[in-house]
């Protein structure tokens, strides 16, 4: 602990010899420069695919005081993948992460997560195994000339909120006790 206001500095009591065990950061500039080789090495490995690895479902975050905010989660769900017309099996392949233990609680978690699956289905290019025998469902040869790796993230995710404008407190809103009332919704 740090000391707190204006008293007297306790005395320090070190181990002998304790200047010999001082972690040091001298490795800081090499370690910066060794994940930055690592990152580039793994996305030259994975190209063409996405850099930032799966696509993820957009999920709310757990808790009263956060429940308000998306943010990415682990996987879709077999209903939201069945929805969307992929296979569980197909997705992986394709880039898309499956979580079999995630369940749709709301219809529009459910729709949001289906229509992000859908937009990604539409811009993605499927190389094909050979290329002189491309199967159904593989991309044309103009669209393999223009693909490119996607550096940032996979659809990103934002918080829309649109704050209301200030207005007078109605008298049917001041009848109601908002307070008790949420706390029964939240019991029921």
């Amino acid at each position: 602990m740090a000391p707190k206001g204006n008293q007297m500095l306790g005395n320090a009591h070190f181990r002998k010899h304790w200047h010999k065990r001082i972690k040091t950061w001298f490795n800081q500039p090499g370690r910066k420069l060794r994940r930055r080789e690592n990152r580039l090495k793994k996305a030259s490995d994975i190209a063409p695919r996405p850099v930032a690895g799966l696509l993820r479902p957009v999920v709310h975050c757990p808790g009263q005081r956060y429940n308000s905010k998306v943010r990415i989660g682990r996987g879709f769900t077999l209903q939201e993948l069945k929805s969307a017309g992929v296979s569980k099996h197909h997705a992986r392949t394709i880039g898309i992460a499956v979580d079999f233990r995630r369940t749709n609680r709301s219809v529009e978690s459910l729709k949001s997560n289906v229509e992000r699956l859908k937009e990604y289905k539409s811009k993605l290019i499927l190389f094909p195994k050979k290329l002189s025998q491309p199967k159904k469902g593989d991309s044309s040869a103009e669209e393999l000339k223009v693909a490119a790796q996607l550096r940032g993230d996979i659809l990103p995710v934002s918080n829309t909120y649109t704050p209301e404008a200030p207005r007078a407190i109605t008298e049917a809103e001041k009848k109601i006790e908002i307070y008790r009332h949420l706390r029964r919704v939240r019991a029921d």
